[in-house]
């Protein structure tokens, strides 16, 4: 078998936010106020930072356990977040994404994505798995980089008819700081040249081995050529016309497996992110995924690659079945495993795909054994109101005090998920009005237009029992 190889402080809510700051939010997600897990440097739970509310053991359980990720010294262990719903364990695995930077693979995998009906149930968890183990690799390059001074195409005859030309190569001279070059290039780099609209005077950065081609820019010696153009000038470019240079590319085990199930193109890295094409998910064969792991132990035995464990946050984790339990139970053994995160709202359940075997969590205790456990707990009112502030920021609302008081109330007394709920409904009828602040009369309103789970269960069984009589 043939693996590809790689060459070597919110303020506050009645405030509203700056147009320009709303321009920028153009999307609002659920968690879009959650930026760490706000801890002071002593690991204490500030009362409000990073945009957390609340939860302050478990925040400071957290933020042991990225202390642990990031020393390497959590593998082979689970984390598990329990807690009832809308107690903040999904913003909890946010958190700890945000406080391990961009370059650590995080992957969100709900329970019952794993049930397809195009791939097996392990499958689908080896997949994500590796997709949260990351390869950082450092390439060397040899590439021509300067302004481009000359460009002739050299024609011949078409030796496959008699009639028309083709370009047998191509003669381009580069400018740097030191010095001019002339090189001799194949016809491909003419294509490319013609395809990226480079002319003279423009700096270009071409690679030896693909011939691949980026115009950097005009050079700042024609910056006074127009008085007006919008162009973006580079400065000229230091050193020798051929150089060789040092790339970082980051990459996980799936792109890996991925490119080596339908292996083409060449050997370089780029050409294995060429290789990641869409189609039909097909399952990749565990002798496939060990070659693949041989050829990267080798890189990193070589320094030429390193691995990042990133981390594989499991929603609704009671929603697997005792096969896939037993699957987990081994991947955590495995020496190429990411840091697994748990989050169930289950208490002691049967666990799925049998029959008599309850367990806490709906998990198996063997997998339990495993895993370190962080509960979380209902948000008081004061907390509630804090984050109704703190979102009432991110989405740049403007909430009188009264307000506010009012959707804590509903908070407290339905659940904070619908007291969020309520916040851009309530501004949508405040415009309507002709303001731009929401007033309790507006809560009022979008509290009977919309049902939280308890009054419409309720609806509901007096309806039953009003046909049943």
């Amino acid at each position: 078998m043939k693996v590809t190889t790689l060459q070597p402080s919110t303020g506050p809510a009645h405030h509203s936010s700056a147009p320009a700051e709303q321009a920028r939010q153009l999307r609002v997600a659920s968690h879009s106020h959650i930026k760490g897990l706000g801890l002071s440097e002593t690991g204490e739970a500030l009362s409000t930072g990073s945009g957390f509310i609340g939860q302050a053991q478990a925040r400071e359980a957290c933020g042991v356990v990225v202390d642990l990720i990031r020393l390497r010294k959590f593998s082979g262990r689970g984390l598990l977040l329990a807690g009832p719903p809308g107690t903040g364990k999904t913003a909890l695995a946010m958190a700890i994404s945000h406080e391990l930077g961009t370059k650590v693979p995080f992957r969100i995998l709900v329970a019952s994505e794993v049930y397809s009906a195009e791939v097996k149930k392990t499958e689908v968890l080896a997949e994500n798995f590796r997709r949260a183990i990351g390869i950082r690799v450092k390439e060397t390059k040899e590439v021509y980089e300067g302004e481009l001074t000359e460009l002739t195409p050299t024609e011949a005859p078409n030796p496959l008819s008699g009639y028309g030309k083709t370009i047998s190569h191509v003669v381009i001279g580069l400018k740097t700081v030191k010095g001019t070059k002339q090189l001799r290039l194949d016809p491909g780099v003419y294509e490319a040249i013609m395809k990226e609209r480079i002319v003279v005077g423009d700096v270009v950065y071409i690679e030896q081995n693909t011939g691949a081609v980026k115009r950097v820019g005009r050079s700042d010696a024609y910056a006074t050529e127009f008085d007006l153009e919008s162009e973006t000038y580079v400065p000229l470019p230091k050193g020798d016309v051929h150089k060789r240079k040092e790339l970082v590319q980051d990459l996980n085990l799936h792109d890996l497996d991925a490119a080596n199930a339908r292996p083409q193109g060449g050997q370089d890295i780029m050409s294995v992110m060429g290789q990641l094409v869409k189609g039909r998910r097909t399952e990749v064969t565990d002798k496939l995924r060990a070659e693949v792991n041989k050829v990267v132990k080798g890189y990193v035995d070589q320094g030429v690659a390193e691995i990042v464990p990133g981390v594989l946050f499991i929603d609704e984790v009671h929603m697997l079945d005792i096969e896939c339990f037993s699957y987990l139970s081994r991947a955590l053994e495995s020496p190429m495993a990411p840091h697994v995160i748990f989050a169930t709202n289950r208490g002691v359940t049967l666990v799925r795909g049998t029959d008599d075997i309850t367990s806490a969590h709906g998990m198996p205790s063997d997998l339990l054994d495993r895993c370190l456990i962080v509960k979380t707990e209902p948000y008081s009112r004061n907390e509630i109101k804090r984050v109704l502030e703190v979102r009432a920021v991110v989405e740049g609302l403007s909430v009188s005090e009264e307000a506010l008081d009012k959707l804590a109330d509903e908070g407290n007394n339905s659940s904070l998920r619908y007291a969020l709920q309520l916040l851009s409904p309530a501004a949508i009828l405040a415009g309507v009005a002709g303001r731009t602040e929401i007033l309790p009369e507006d809560v009022s309103e979008t509290h009977d237009l919309f049902l939280d789970a308890k009054r419409s269960a309720r609806g509901l069984e007096d309806w039953g029992n009003a046909t049943t009589n």
